[in-house]
């Protein structure tokens, strides 16, 4: 079965050769160098496997001659744990590819559950974030932000635009929670509290068509009491989306900016649904719990009195919580990658043996 896939991918690789070399419209031109470039590494290590198999069978052959017989045992071996390895590269390579990982983000962080202390600790959650930002070259666009009196955020969306920076931070989406004394308790009180965080792949245009008809769109005076901003114009954007109900705002100084934000963050977020909605048969066939993106689940706790950070998902503690906060995720990120790969490839070798 697992030799059968190969076969049609090689024969896949050659039709798009021959295609490629025809008279091809620009669209479709395009379409099969996306594809032939994906398969070349590929076939090419495919071609190393085939290489081994025909090795193994060549040797295999050498077992009936008595003079032969021990050396050729000696070089099966070699050879069969040569294939193992190489059918293993292969498995990850045919592991199919996030087709949102190359793109940049919107993220939403929410104080949720504990008052004063869970918008404060959205404010320490946005600050994570710009730090991991600035260690990975990434640029941090605020689109709307609403604070509280104590300096917390009730509420933050930001672009955070970098190199295959989905793919990294996918799996931040989720509910964050926090375990310390807060300022405001008197008696040293541990509380808990939390905040949501969605990471949400940026759509392009040609990704979501919007229509005219479908929006409405309001202007406003930038928020005043409790919000970042005060002024005197309607600069502040609100979009509303009347098929799906979903209203986005921006609130910065230039209403010509906040239209074309608000925009990006609609696109954004129809296109994560329309993503949501897609995968749902496949879902319910089978669970995932890493990188699901539901915003109700409880991913990871941040433990201040024991200086620890537990991720949920994959049981990792790591007793760095400062460090945590400085933006230094890639321990955990790497972790949730190992075990999304780890998921996939049992699932792939499930598939494969039906």
């Amino acid at each position: 079965m697992f030799e059968e896939k190969l076969k049609k991918i090689i024969d896949r690789f050659e039709f798009l050769e021959k295609e490629m070399q025809g008279q091809l419209d620009r669209n479709k031109l395009e379409e099969y160098s996306k594809e032939y470039s994906d398969l070349k590494d590929v076939r090419e290590v495919i071609a190393k496997f085939f290489s081994i198999v025909e090795e193994i069978e060549e040797t295999s052959m050498l077992l009936k001659d008595k003079e032969f017989a021990g050396l050729a045992e000696n070089e099966l071996l070699a050879l069969k744990s040569k294939k193992e390895s190489i059918e293993q590269d292969l498995k990850l390579l045919l592991i199919p590819k996030d087709i949102n990982d190359e793109r940049s983000v919107i993220i939403e962080i929410r104080a949720g559950t504990g008052g004063d202390e869970a918008s404060l600790f959205a404010l320490d959650l946005y600050k994570m974030y710009q730090r991991f930002a600035e260690k990975n070259k990434c640029k941090v666009d605020v689109i709307e932000e609403t604070t509280t009196d104590l300096g917390g955020l009730k509420e933050v969306v930001f672009h955070l635009k970098g190199d295959k920076i989905f793919s990294k931070l996918k799996f931040e989406s989720g509910v964050h929670r926090v375990q310390r004394v807060p300022l405001t308790e008197s008696s040293g009180r541990i509380h808990t509290s939390a905040a949501t965080v969605a990471v949400l792949p940026e759509a392009k245009e040609i990704d979501i068509e919007i229509l005219p008809n479908e929006i409405r769109i309001d202007t406003m005076r930038a928020s005043g009491a409790g919000g970042q901003h005060v002024n005197t114009t309607d600069s502040a954007v609100r979009i509303t989306h009347l098929p799906s109900g979903i209203v986005v705002t921006s609130s910065e100084k230039s209403q010509h900016q906040n239209r074309a934000r608000a925009m990006e963050v609609l696109r954004t977020r129809l296109y994560d649904l329309n993503t949501k909605n897609q995968s749902k048969a496949i879902a319910s066939q089978r669970k995932s719990q890493i990188g699901s993106g539901d915003r109700s689940e409880r991913i990871r706790t941040y433990n201040f009195p024991q200086g620890r950070v537990t991720d949920h998902r994959i049981n990792l503690t790591l007793y760095k919580l400062e460090e945590v906060l400085n933006g230094n995720l890639e321990e955990i990120i790497n972790g949730l990658i190992s075990a999304e790969r780890l998921e996939a490839m049992t699932a792939f070798e499930t598939d494969d043996e039906k």
